[in-house]
């Protein structure tokens, strides 16, 4: 049994791994290979290009990337000739996993999808064009599916992967000492998400952000957990320039979180991550003026993270392009120091919109699927 993936970013790469993983439990015979990172690589998949080298933010910004990806996609293309695989396996990116299904389609190559297409935020029409390409998909929220359904496309929730990985390896007390949390300090994470994009966008805000919470608030501490792919290096020299006294740090990310009070994150996984350690955030997000704009026209949705979108409810404050000022971050930020009654109710509501991920292990039925799929048995 020979299977492609197909996952274009760094979480996308998390997943490609654990699905891989599971896979090669089922049917340790199987073959992968195909577009992915250090970790589907480390689990086994035989990396035709790296996506380390191809994460993109935006509109605009994958408009001026078009010469390289469209290399991309036929070096892809030339691969599943080559190779004939059984199956492709799409992991998100959906610009580019969406055209590489057209292809594989035309060479007559079984297409599911893991992690589809936002149909249910943008561009509904999608759904129908791309229930005419998969075989089968498999979303990891509830809300992704009726859009699906009502496109026709063979689609199931079995739960969410976070659940089996999001959790301390250290109890409180270890990690507070591992981390050299100070005594009757406030420690606040800083998750300016991994991209160069979001970096330049939102890191700066966030910073003010943090400078302005610790003038008045002296026992506020700040640290950054340095994910695969940010430049440190970089952050560091933006926090000096913002004044603001930033522990960096590379190991037991949730175990940090567990013992913080608060976050400031750009809005992606982190924030649904923060969430299953119990921790609040205050979600953060801009893009380039010319993607916003686009994106205004384009995207329809009451709410842009995750626990936010799970409950139907502004939970945690969401802050947008100019919103994300230092004012509006410290006035949020206030609110969980000075009013204790807040947090405790933005926690309680955040262990429902958990509760709505389902049970644990949905990437071993997730890797059954892909096995079955293939044509083996799962």
């Amino acid at each position: 049994m020979k299977i492609m993936f197909s996952a274009g970013e760094a979480s996308g790469d998390l997943h490609g791994a654990r699905l891989a993983e599971g896979v090669k439990r089922i049917a340790p015979e199987s073959e992968m290979f195909g577009f992915g990172g250090a970790q589907m690589a480390a689990a086994g998949v035989r990396l035709v290009a790296d996506c380390a080298a191809y994460s993109v933010m935006g509109v605009w910004e994958v408009v001026t990337n078009l010469s390289r990806i469209l290399s991309l996609l036929n070096l892809l293309t030339e691969a599943m000739k080559r190779e004939k695989p059984d199956l492709l396996v799409l992991i998100d990116y959906p610009d580019f996993n969406w055209r590489l299904a057209k292809r594989a389609k035309a060479l007559g190559v079984r297409v599911f999808s893991y992690i589809p297409p936002s149909a249910w935020a943008w561009r509904k029409g999608r759904a129908k064009s791309c229930a005419k390409l998969a075989d089968e998909f498999v979303a990891i929220f509830p809300f992704e599916l009726p859009v699906y359904q009502a496109a026709g496309a063979n689609i199931s929730f079995v739960g969410n992967p976070l659940v089996d990985t999001v959790h301390p390896s250290m109890t409180e007390s270890e990690a507070r000492a591992f981390f050299g949390v100070p005594e009757n300090s406030y420690p606040i994470l800083l998750l300016p998400g991994s991209r160069k994009q979001e970096i330049s966008l939102v890191f700066p805000a966030m910073l003010q952000g943090a400078r302005r919470i610790a003038e008045e608030k002296p026992d506020a501490v700040f640290y950054l957990p340095v994910a695969q792919g940010m430049d440190q290096a970089r952050m560091e020299r933006m926090a000096a320039e913002a004044g603001v006294k930033v522990t960096f740090t590379r190991e037991h990310t949730y175990d940090l979180m567990g013992v913080a009070q608060l976050a400031l994150a750009t809005s992606g996984t982190v924030v649904m991550e923060a969430a299953l350690m119990g921790l609040p955030s205050i979600v953060l997000y801009r893009l380039s003026p010319v993607s916003y704009f686009i994106g205004r026209l384009l995207v329809h949705v009451k709410y842009f993270s995750l626990p936010n979108i799970l409950l139907d409810e502004m939970v945690q404050p969401e802050l947008l392009q100019d919103e994300a000022n230092p004012t509006r971050i410290f006035a949020e930020a206030r609110r969980f120091w000075a009013e204790p009654e807040h947090g405790s109710a933005v926690r309680a509501r955040l262990k429902d919109a958990c509760a709505l991920l389902g049970a644990p292990g949905s990437s071993e039925r997730v890797a059954q699927r892909i096995v079955a799929a293939a044509g083996g048995k799962a």
